[in-house]
């Protein structure tokens, strides 16, 4: 079976490297998947733009609202999971927790609006209330000024 060094010792391997060998590398490891490719992507602008992280997911999740079927509960229910996990996979990229709390703030108010809660399927509540127990974790970690305003972002859903 392979044996995959640990973090610590490949810090201290890509130390040794010039800086081409590293860009190739890096490069390399951009082409392995999309969600590396992204994560470089924000983390080389987030510096210039830093709103840019959550603008570019509540896009990505207005698209997804957009094409949800809500007329029936078993098909509100499956969009909402697939929402959800995409969600949570671009939430991967951010260690920001305002940033994160800001997101799942914007996709329980989209649950709220679009009328997923109308069906009162078990699952979608648990969803939607999931999310808003991950808010209050969240804001509970921020500064004082943000959890004010997140927190009355919270109460009116």
């Amino acid at each position: 079976m392979l044996q995959v060094p640990s973090l610590a010792t490949l810090k201290k391997d890509l130390k040794f490297l010039s800086e081409s060998e590293t860009q190739d590398l890096l490069i390399d490891l951009i082409k392995f998947s999309r969600e590396n490719k992204a994560y470089l992507f924000f983390k080389l602008y987030e510096k210039d733009n830093p709103g840019m992280y959550v603008e570019m997911i509540e896009e990505v999740l207005e698209e997804e609202f957009a094409k949800a079927r809500v007329t029936h509960a078993y098909y509100a229910k499956k969009s909402l999971q697939t929402i959800r996990r995409k969600m949570n996979k671009l939430l991967k990229l951010s260690k920001n927790k305002a940033d994160q709390a800001e997101v799942i703030l914007f996709f329980c108010e989209q649950v709220k609006d679009l009328g997923f809660l109308k069906h009162r399927n078990p699952v979608i509540n648990n969803i939607y209330e999931s999310q808003k127990a991950k808010i209050i974790q969240l804001i509970s970690k921020l500064h004082e000024d943000l959890q004010f305003d997140l927190t009355s972002r919270l109460e009116e859903l």
